[in-house]
């Protein structure tokens, strides 16, 4: 699918990775002037209306909006999180099958894997369990578009594609306390207790997690390569096929940002999900996607980022 003579609605197109999606667009010949990027101010998506008017006139949906957050606002907005994530997906893909859109990219997340899933993540393994209970809600509404996307397909022939990207990180990133995931909530930690010359950070968990995180801008040309190449029933993990521990991940973190202190673990807290990492052969092989920026150099990046 060439993507340069098409209109193109981005759900989400401000926040952290549809910006970089916009300017992989925008690279690949899209003119400004055919990307539609509807505000959640202007347009709430929960509202069926606001999804008619918002895929009238488009090619392709690239449906990136999401209500999302590390395990600390997972546990606090739990039903939020479901309702939100839902409402929005599923009414999207209707009204774009109402609106005879050509393609909907519905994105979903590592959540909707089962807790206990073998490593590495394949796609086969989806449904082979309950996803982790702390982010369950938000895992299993994202996983649902999944099943409208099969089912549409089946029924109506409508070209829904979905994709499982793993935990993001990268410059813009979401760096809120309260909701933010664990490598902006780790270095903006570090900053502020160098900032405050405290001789200690305190972390959530053991440290013995495991995850595996995708750097921003190479998960935005894999969704792009999706969008121009991939057109199966089949969900697409999205990863860069590498995990880190918690600990390591800190340690690392901290000896970029020339922090010394002690860290001091909270075990009261949870861990999440024991593991996480994808197994990311099927993207290579669909729409050639390899995930190309070293971890510590995009650490860098992000770290560099944040400071500035």
């Amino acid at each position: 699918m060439k993507l340069g003579t098409k209109k193109i609605l981005v759900t989400g197109g401000a926040g952290f990775l549809g910006n970089f999606v916009v300017k992989k667009l925008l690279d690949r010949g899209v003119p400004r002037k055919n990307i539609f990027i509807p505000r959640s101010k202007d347009i709430d998506l929960r509202k069926w209306e606001n999804c008619q008017k918002a895929v009238r006139g488009q090619d392709i949906i690239i449906h990136l909006a999401a209500v999302v957050g590390g395990i600390g606002y997972n546990q606090k907005i739990p039903g939020q999180m479901f309702y939100d994530n839902l409402m929005m997906g599923v009414q999207l893909i209707e009204a774009a099958r109402l609106a005879k859109v050509e393609k909907f990219v519905a994105t979903g997340t590592i959540c909707a894997y089962p807790k206990h899933t073998p490593i590495p993540f394949a796609e086969a393994n989806l449904w082979s369990g309950y996803p982790e209970e702390t982010n369950a809600p938000y895992g299993l509404a994202k996983k649902m578009l999944l099943v409208q996307s099969q089912a549409y397909r089946q029924q109506y022939d409508f070209n829904s594609i979905y994709l499982l990207p793993v935990n993001l990180y990268g410059p813009g990133d979401n760096f809120n306390p309260d909701s933010s995931h664990v490598i902006p909530a780790l270095i903006k930690k570090v900053a502020d207790a160098k900032k405050s010359k405290q001789k200690y950070i305190e972390v959530w968990g053991t440290g013995n997690a495991s995850r595996e995180f995708l750097y921003v801008d190479d998960c935005a040309e894999g969704i792009v390569l999706a969008t121009e190449k991939y057109n199966k029933p089949d969900p697409i993990n999205l990863g860069a096929g590498r995990e880190i521990k918690i600990k390591d991940l800190v340690e690392t973190i901290c000896k970029l940002m020339k922090f010394n202190g002690e860290i001091r673990w909270d075990s009261s807290k949870p861990d999440g999900q024991p593991r996480r990492m994808l197994d990311t052969r099927l993207a290579q092989k669909e729409f050639g996607f390899k995930a190309k920026t070293g971890f510590e150099k995009g650490l860098k990046k992000t770290i560099d980022w944040y400071l500035s």
